[in-house]
């Protein structure tokens, strides 16, 4: 297949998510650039890390959602609905996050202000809507019962359950840490936030892990029955990798 084929296929929102996501992955590898550069600490809400992951994070994981959701078959609108509010609110998460880093000031958790205030408020309400297009995408994706390899089918299906499960304990960080802030104990709130990372780093792959490993599955001679087993072991073994990771550090 040609590159220009493969141009035509890609959709129009798509092909935005693509652009928006290379940016945002790109402000990524920026400020881990300035983060060495400048010999800053990696730890803590001000650290340059802070902007350096969620660049990387949203832009990998934007880029992800827009190829494993285009083998799902849906309404023109419905995939530009969805992918187009998951691709603004990435943007908007990365934009705030990024500017209250280069301001000195926490992103998260900080209520010190009437603008910080709405910075936190704002960074909550996108979770919310990113939280509600992934599940319009698992809507769809449960729904289907034809046009693809059930193999991939499975596969989309799980990482996108696995998805909205980092989105659930990231939903649990944001609660607690802005419980814990409005409580006066804005250095707790950073402190039990960061202990569920790994368990919101891990789940939030899964959606790019199966479906990429049934992807593969295709460039095989095995039966689809065979496949379809193999992607119900490694989704199977993905759910036992995010309980384990929950036990260790949750």
């Amino acid at each position: 297949m040609t590159l220009q084929r493969v141009k035509q296929q890609v959709r129009p929102v798509e092909r935005t998510a693509y652009a928006v996501a290379a940016v945002l992955f790109l402000s990524g590898l920026v400020h881990l650039v300035v983060l060495v550069a400048s010999g800053t600490t990696w730890e803590g809400p001000l650290s340059y890390r802070k902007a350096m992951t969620f660049g990387l994070s949203f832009g990998l994981t934007l880029a992800t959602l827009a190829w494993a959701t285009s083998f799902l078959t849906m309404r023109p609108r419905t995939r530009t609905v969805l992918l187009g509010l998951f691709t603004a609110v990435s943007v908007l998460e990365v934009t705030l996050v990024t500017m209250q880093v280069w301001r000195g000031v926490p992103s998260h958790f900080n209520f010190e202000t009437g603008f910080d205030s709405t910075v936190s408020m704002m960074l909550a309400l996108g979770g919310g809507v990113i939280i509600v297009t992934v599940l319009g995408f698992t809507v769809v994706a449960l729904r289907a019962s034809s046009g693809l390899a059930p193999s991939m089918l499975l596969a989309l299906r799980a990482g996108l359950v696995v998805l909205i499960a980092a989105l659930a304990v990231g939903a649990i960080m944001i609660a607690d840490g802005v419980s814990l802030s409005r409580g006066g104990e804005p250095q707790l709130a950073y402190t039990t936030a960061g202990a569920l990372k790994p368990v919101h780093f891990v789940a939030m792959h899964g959606i790019l892990v199966l479906p990429a490993f049934a992807w593969l599955l295709r460039y095989t001679t095995w039966p689809e029955q065979r496949k379809t087993r193999l992607v119900w072991a490694a989704a199977l073994g993905y759910a036992v990798l995010v309980a384990g990771t929950w036990l260790v550090f949750g």
